[in-house]
């Protein structure tokens, strides 16, 4: 005969574990992505987000050699601070924010490290501010991680192809969405909301060139995107994300056109680790490449309805696993994924990878 006390306790270890497992059943995982040596850990809505800020579209993304995430955004509607950049450590943990002249416009986001240290590339649209763009307005903002400005490239008054009209107004409309720099410091801006052209400077941003033109054309562009100095094949090429002639374009890095690449939908930008080219598709997904632009992986794609409804929908209909509009991306030093979406209210999502 046992006592009480010795039954409850022979009665509890036995039945315990049972209990603890179809707890942690019940507890949702994070959805998995991917095959082979490219599974990811689908984690949204990564970083922890101040009250103060609600976030607009996410639209660029990047990480430091410390291992710290910078993204930039619009700014929501509600948002109490008008703030467009937002600084965060590995883990998640907020740092700072900064750049509320850049509300409504701030879109593209590039790192670089160079002799003098790293520093942050902002380009700036222009969207939510007065119609038109004064030529002396500022598109792409270099500066330092803490937000102290270093310099500021303008409207291309000096290029033939824009210029300024007899009443001292811009001739052509102009509205950047990303840049890319090479290894000399040469900086290459991508006219992708204005008149589809590439603006080509010093790295003291001194004009050099403009390349490219509106169509469908091969060296011809409707939209360019993102743009990164692609170096997988032994030398610097200008790899252009046409994007709504939906294909990858190579450039010289003088401007001369050479070859186009598939296998995107709608890409936005790029990012590069140990030879795998990571673009976020707009719609929907996010897609690995190796070094013959051969496709690895399409990451967390929805085929479901019309991204452009998705994207204003509330988090709550968000499919888990499922991407609605990656607009930015990037590899952190452990080959983790971030990607930042083009949806009204901002989401960032951590792929962590598992293999």
């Amino acid at each position: 005969m046992k006592t009480r006390r010795q039954f409850l306790k022979l009665t509890t270890a036995a039945v315990g574990p049972t209990i603890l497992g179809a707890t942690n059943k019940s507890v949702r995982k994070h959805p998995v992505v991917g095959s082979g040596e490219h599974r990811y850990e689908v984690i949204h809505d990564w970083g922890q987000i101040p009250t103060h800020i609600k976030l607009g579209n996410t639209h660029g993304i990047v990480e430091d050699s410390s291992g710290h995430i910078y993204l930039c955004h619009t700014v929501h509607g509600n948002s109490e601070s008008d703030h467009t950049m937002l600084a965060f450590d590995e883990k998640g943990q907020f740092i700072k924010s900064w750049g509320g002249e850049f509300r409504g416009g701030a879109h593209g986001l590039h790192l670089q490290k160079d002799a003098e240290g790293e520093f942050l590339y902002l380009t700036d649209t222009g969207k939510g501010r007065r119609k038109g763009i004064h030529p002396d307005f500022t598109n792409v903002v270099k500066m330092a991680l803490n937000g102290e400005e270093v310099f500021r490239i303008g409207y291309p008054k000096h290029s033939p192809y824009y210029g300024i009209d007899s009443e001292g107004q811009p001739a052509t409309k102009y509205s950047p969405t990303n840049i890319a720099i090479a290894e000399n410091g040469d900086i290459y801006i991508g006219d992708g909301y204005g008149a589809y052209r590439i603006s080509h400077y010093k790295k003291n941003g001194e004009f050099i060139r403009t390349f490219g033109e509106h169509g469908k054309k091969p060296g011809q562009l409707w939209r360019p995107h993102g743009l990164i100095v692609d170096k997988r094949r032994g030398k610097e090429e200008l790899l252009v994300a046409d994007r709504t002639n939906n294909r990858l374009q190579y450039f010289s890095m003088e401007g001369k056109y050479l070859r186009i690449e598939k296998g995107v939908n709608r890409p936005c930008h790029f990012d590069e680790k140990d030879g795998v080219l990571l673009i976020p598709d707009l719609a929907a997904r996010v897609t690995l490449m190796d070094r013959e632009n051969q496709v690895i992986a399409h990451l967390g794609e929805d085929t479901t309805g019309d991204y452009e409804e998705r994207r204003k929908k509330s988090r709550n209909e968000f499919i888990p696993g499922k991407f609605i509009c990656p607009h930015g991306a990037c590899f952190d030093h452990k080959g983790n994924i971030f990607v930042a979406e083009w949806v009204e209210i901002g989401r960032i999502t951590k792929l962590r990878k598992v293999s």
